[in-house]
């Protein structure tokens, strides 16, 4: 007989409701509890049945509501009762999600758990800004980081790597040090004139799009008045994103300072 609950550690993509896993919806229709994350979206949370206890655990840059530590301690007490958790993250539970995380908490505790993978905002977002990551001729490959560490600690990354203008770069949390990136970027090797973009909200209705260049996206994300959650994109194929364009946005031109929808 079991006596503890299931925890599903599940990713809710990157907020487009229709991005959802069959098992994602299911999860989450039949949940006695949820408790989620500031990145999923309300389109998202609306589909939580009326009932259904909710808890935000949502962490802003800079601005921790939970600590990691007692959102643990929740999911321990909460599995304790013998329930269905479903422990709700944007994007996908293991790519800079900390999933893993509660998963080994979970594991070391000896509660039962599941994880559902879901779409990350480097592919999900990529794909409605009109951006492959990868491109015959343009792209071999793609490198996935994290722009954000944290407290005071310094951006230390392999520039070197990074700077390879063969691949596709996708920078995850990189908001506030969007300057910091760019500078590195072309010290290391990377040419200033490389297609960049940076997109708010990828997905959703909220979505807004600025294309640039590695040594004007900064300025012009700036001028834009972007605001977190923003993915960064630098590579040769963001040069496709006109061509490709095919989601409803507010593209934000560094050429004009109206807006335009793609």
């Amino acid at each position: 007989m079991q006596t503890k609950g299931v925890v599903y550690l599940v990713g809710a993509g990157p907020g487009d409701p229709e991005l959802l896993t069959v098992k994602a919806l299911r999860l989450l229709q039949t949940a006695d509890v949820v408790i989620y994350d500031r990145l999923v979206s309300p389109e998202i949370i609306a589909l939580i049945p009326a009932g259904v206890s909710r808890i935000a655990v949502g962490k802003a840059p800079g601005m921790h509501c939970v600590p990691q530590q007692e959102i643990n301690s929740l999911l321990t007490g909460l599995a304790g009762k013998s329930r269905a958790i479903v422990r709700l993250k944007g994007g996908d539970p293991f790519v800079f999600g900390r999933g893993s995380e509660e998963a080994m908490h979970l594991r070391q505790q000896g509660i039962t758990f599941e994880v559902v993978p879901g779409l990350t905002a480097a592919s999900a977002v990529s794909t409605y800004a009109g951006i492959p990551l990868t491109h015959r001729s343009m792209s071999r490959g793609v490198r996935l980081v994290t722009g954000h560490l944290q407290q005071d600690d310094e951006l230390n990354l392999e520039w070197d790597k990074l700077a390879d203008p063969s691949a596709t770069l996708v920078v995850y949390m990189g908001l506030s040090n969007l300057d910091t990136i760019a500078y590195r970027l072309i010290a290391a090797g990377r040419a200033p004139e490389t297609p960049a973009a940076a997109i708010q909200e990828g997905t959703t209705p909220r979505q807004r799009r600025v294309i640039a260049t590695l040594d004007t996206l900064d300025r012009e994300v700036k001028a834009a008045g972007l605001v977190s959650p923003v993915i960064i994109i630098v590579g040769e194929t963001v040069a496709l994103a006109d061509s490709l364009s095919w989601f409803g946005t507010q593209e934000i031109s560094h050429e004009k300072s109206c807006f335009d929808h793609a």
